[in-house]
Formats: structure tokens, C-alpha cells, sequence
């Protein structure tokens, strides 16, 4: 079973910072990619950043240059980080943590395992 453990997450002014991680443990952790979507009221669900199991990373173009995403991972953990800087209101949402086996791509529709998420507000 994958246990997405998400920590982070906040309340920021315009400009400020946040970090969000991302854990999953156990040996089948090392085959996983993760990723971080987020969801603001009355949207979709979308990928913001994502980093598959060989350790190539893709990002959505509304954050490059602000967010990194980040990757720790050993025998027996996996763990994702999102850096996010130069914060703006639009980047309020619930942030969401997932995982899947053989994802090369940062669509939320491939990914079955998920976080219970960590909400993100900006202030102006």
C-alpha cells in the first residue's frame, strides 16, 4: 500500500515562501514518481510540479523560475520537496501530494495514489 505523508503548507504574504514535503516509505518507494498538483475552488486539478523515478522533473510554466521541486530518496524512503517561492495570490490552492508506478508525465489523471493535501494561501 502507498502512504503519501505531505507536511507544510501555510499562510504567506505576496512574496513570501513556503516548502512542502512529501514522504513515502517502504521498498516499493524507490520505483515511485511523485509529483504536487493543486486545486483552487472552482477549478480543475492541476500539475504544478513532478519528478519521475529516474529523477527527471518537468514543471508547469505558471511556476518555473518560482517552485523546485526536489527529490531524497534511499532504499526504504522517497521524499519529494516543492520550494516555492516569490509566492503570489494565485498560487492559493490546496496542494496535493501523489504517486504512481511508470508515470512520465504530470497529468493527475495518471497518478492513483494521493495525499490528503495541504493548503496554501496567499495574501495581497
Amino acid at each position: 500500500q502507498v502512504q503519501l505523508v505531505e507536511s507544510g503548507g501555510g499562510s504567506v504574504q505576496a512574496g513570501g515562501s513556503l516548502t512542502l514535503s512529501c514522504t513515502v516509505s517502504g521498498y516499493i518507494a524507490k520505483y515511485l514518481a511523485l509529483g504536487w498538483f493543486r486545486q483552487a475552488p472552482g477549478k480543475e486539478r492541476e500539475g504544478v510540479a513532478c519528478i519521475d523515478n529516474s529523477g527527471r522533473s518537468s514543471s508547469a510554466d505558471s511556476v518555473k523560475g518560482r517552485f523546485t521541486i526536489s527529490q531524497e530518496k534511499d532504499a526504504v524512503k522517497n521524499t519529494v520537496y516543492l520550494q516555492m517561492n516569490s509566492l503570489k495570490p494565485e498560487d492559493t490552492a490546496m496542494y496535493y501530494c501523489a504517486a504512481d508506478f511508470r508515470v512520465g508525465s504530470c497529468n493527475a489523471y495518471e497518478y492513483n495514489y494521493w495525499g490528503q493535501g495541504t493548503q496554501v494561501t496567499v495574501s495581497s
